[in-house]
């Protein structure tokens, strides 16, 4: 008999993972400690999806790849347009 149980997206406890926001804000820091122009290099790779914008430094290339595109951009806009 085939299983017909509805299956549920998205509600597995995220406890543990850092908020888009989160690592957005320690990406910036590692680029700005090790002396790169956070800003830029962080369109850079939002532009490009090339990770080779983002330093490895506190492991924020790693910390960075794990959000979708899409999902930095929205987090930008609504902060930018919610202050």
């Amino acid at each position: 008999m085939e299983n017909r149980n509805t299956v549920v997206y998205g509600t597995e406890d995220k406890g543990d993972q850092k908020s888009t926001f989160d690592i957005l804000k320690t990406v910036y820091e590692a680029l700005d400690e090790k002396g790169y122009n956070a800003v830029d290099q962080m369109v850079g790779y939002i532009l490009s999806g090339d990770p080779s914008y983002i330093t490895g430094y506190n492991n924020a290339r790693n910390l960075i790849r794990h959000i979708e595109r899409d999902d930095l951009v929205e987090e930008l806009l609504k902060n930018y347009l919610e202050k």
